[in-house]
C-alpha cells in the first residue's frame, strides 16, 4: 500500500502550447498560465504538500520571479525543454541544446540542482535517454503506459513503477532512471492532463486508490494554463477549453484533500533507488543531490 503522491507540474505557457502554436488566431495577453502557477503554489502550501515543477526554462528567462517563488517554497524544479518543441521533430544537436540550455538556466535561476526531465507531449526521440545522459539529468518522466490515443501518444509502454531507464531502452545509458506517469488499471488512459477534465476528480482518485492499493505511487500531472480563465482564440480545439479555470482548481483541491502525502518525483525516485539499487546506478544521493560536473 503507498501513502504518497506526485502531482507534477508540466510548466508552460498558453501561448506554448501545441494547441495554440498551430491555432489561426492569436492573442494579445501575455504570460497566460502564470496566474496557475501561483494559484498552485498557495493551494499546495494550505494542504502541506510539494510538488515537482517540469519548467520550459523561456519561462524562467522571461518570468524568473514567478519560477523562483515555486523553488523557494520547496518545489522540485525539473526540466521541460527550452522552448517547448516535440523533441522527434529536432536534429539531434538541437534536442541536446534543449535540455542542456533548459538546465542551465533553470539550476542558474533557482540556484537549485535540476535532476529530472518530462519531454513534451511524451515524445521521445530515439536517442532520448543518451541526449538526458549527456546533459546531466538523473531521471526522466517521459513514459505514460497510456493505450494508444491517435494523434496523440500511448500503446508503446507498459511500465508502472520506478524502473532503470534500460527497462524502456535497453541501449540507454546506466544510472538513469525512469519514473512513469499513473494510467487507470483496466482502462489505461492518464489520471491527469485532459483526462481529469473529462472524467472528472472522481475518476482520478479512484485511479490513485486503485494504484495506491498495489503499492504504487501515482504520478499525476497538470498544467498551470488549465487553472486559468483562457481568452478565446480562433482555431484551439474545444475540448482545451473544457472544464478549465474555476472547474479545474475545485477538482485539484479536493484530490488534494485525499489522504494522500504529495511530495516530489525526485523523492520517489530516489526512494525506489534505495529500495532497490536496480532501479538506478547514481544512488539516492546522487539523485537528490547536485549533479556531478561534467
Amino acid at each position: 500500500m503507498s501513502d504518497r503522491a506526485v502531482l507534477s507540474i508540466d510548466f508552460e505557457l498558453f501561448e506554448q502550447t501545441p494547441a495554440y502554436r498551430s491555432a489561426d488566431g492569436t492573442m494579445d495577453e501575455d504570460g497566460v498560465g502564470l496566474d496557475g502557477g501561483e494559484f498552485l503554489r498557495r493551494t499546495l502550501a494550505t494542504h502541506d504538500a510539494t510538488a515537482t515543477c517540469f519548467v520550459v526554462s523561456s519561462v524562467a528567462e522571461s518570468h524568473p520571479d514567478a519560477v523562483r517563488a515555486l523553488a523557494d517554497a520547496g518545489f522540485e524544479i525539473g526540466s521541460h525543454t527550452h522552448s517547448h518543441r516535440l523533441l522527434s521533430e529536432l536534429s539531434a544537436a538541437d534536442r541536446r541544446e534543449e535540455l542542456a540550455r533548459s538546465r542551465e538556466v533553470l539550476t542558474e535561476v533557482t540556484d537549485e540542482p535540476v535532476t529530472g526531465f518530462r519531454a513534451p507531449a511524451f515524445d521521445l526521440a530515439s536517442d532520448h535517454f543518451a541526449v538526458l545522459a549527456e546533459t546531466g539529468y538523473r531521471y526522466d518522466s517521459s513514459v505514460v503506459a497510456s493505450r494508444t490515443i491517435p494523434g496523440w501518444y500511448g500503446g508503446e509502454f507498459d511500465l508502472h513503477r520506478p524502473a532503470p531507464a534500460t527497462a524502456v531502452d535497453p541501449d540507454a545509458p546506466t544510472g538513469l532512471a525512469e519514473l512513469p506517469v499513473s494510467v487507470m488499471p483496466g482502462l489505461r488512459l492518464p489520471l491527469t492532463g485532459t483526462w481529469l477534465r473529462f472524467f472528472g476528480p472522481r475518476y482520478t482518485i479512484l485511479g490513485m486508490k486503485l494504484l495506491a492499493r498495489r503499492g504504487i505511487t501515482p504520478v499525476l500531472y497538470v498544467h498551470p494554463w488549465e487553472f486559468v480563465d483562457l481568452p478565446a482564440v480562433e482555431g484551439v480545439p474545444r475540448r482545451v477549453y473544457y472544464h478549465t479555470g474555476e472547474w479545474m482548481r475545485r477538482a485539484v483541491e479536493r484530490i488534494l484533500a485525499q489522504d494522500f502525502a504529495f511530495t516530489t518525483a525526485r523523492e520517489v525516485v530516489a526512494d525506489a533507488i534505495a529500495t532497490d539499487p536496480s532501479t538506478g546506478t547514481a544512488g539516492a544521493g546522487r539523485i537528490e543531490g547536485r549533479p556531478e560536473e561534467e
